[in-house]
């Protein structure tokens, strides 16, 4: 369960790295602190919990993954990634679609880790209930996500666009929160396996 030092030694300096390299000449630092905000919560909870409530190896993995993307779209913002630029020439889209990805990550990512955290620390069981409840929260995150997109939008006028990176696109919004329930809906097919073999029993109550 969880992971040895070392191991837990590199993913956290993965993070550092990714972390400073992205706040190195960010194009905007103050898009760059909305984007990483959720890094930087984050990663010290899961440290501090970690004697308490371990996680497994797959979803500490995960996270450190989404942090990478999160990293690489604040640097950058995510309407200006070179990543994403590529993309759009070689199959020549309209724009750059790399917010897309991100969002497909914002329900993979979670979906593993909150179907870890239902079959730990509730009654449930592996089956439809679990996978049923995983989809709605994930879906339910990214719809407070762009929450704050909209009070960002509010509160900065303008000054918000290299945050919401709609690109001028009106269904922005439905666009990310039917790709991040996509995006969970897929981790919980196609990972349920290699994670239930890494589940423990689930904590007493």
């Amino acid at each position: 369960m969880g992971v040895p030092r070392r191991e837990g030694v590199v993913l956290v300096g993965i993070l550092v790295v990714a972390l400073v390299w992205s706040a190195v000449g960010a194009r905007s630092l103050g898009t760059w602190a909305l984007e990483v905000v959720w890094i930087l919560v984050g990663a010290p909870l899961v440290i501090l919990t970690r004697h308490r409530l371990p996680l497994t190896r797959l979803v500490l993995w995960l996270l450190v993954g989404h942090a990478v993307v999160l990293c690489y779209g604040g640097h950058y913002t995510y309407a200006r990634t070179p990543l994403g630029d590529w993309f759009r020439d070689l199959f020549d889209t309209r724009r750059n679609d790399y917010d897309r990805f991100a969002h497909v990550v914002q329900g993979f990512v979670p979906a593993i880790l909150v179907r870890e955290l239902l079959l730990r620390l509730t009654p449930l069981r592996r089956g439809g209930w679990t996978f049923t409840l995983t989809s709605a929260v994930c879906l339910s995150v990214a719809a407070c996500f762009e929450f704050v997109e909209w009070a960002s939008a509010v509160v900065l006028g303008a000054g918000a666009d290299d945050f919401l990176g709609t690109q001028g696109d009106v269904w922005d919004t439905q666009w990310d929160m039917f790709l991040c329930l996509c995006g969970a809906l897929v981790a919980q097919l196609v990972l349920r396996r290699v994670h239930d073999r890494q589940l423990p029993e689930p904590l007493p109550g």
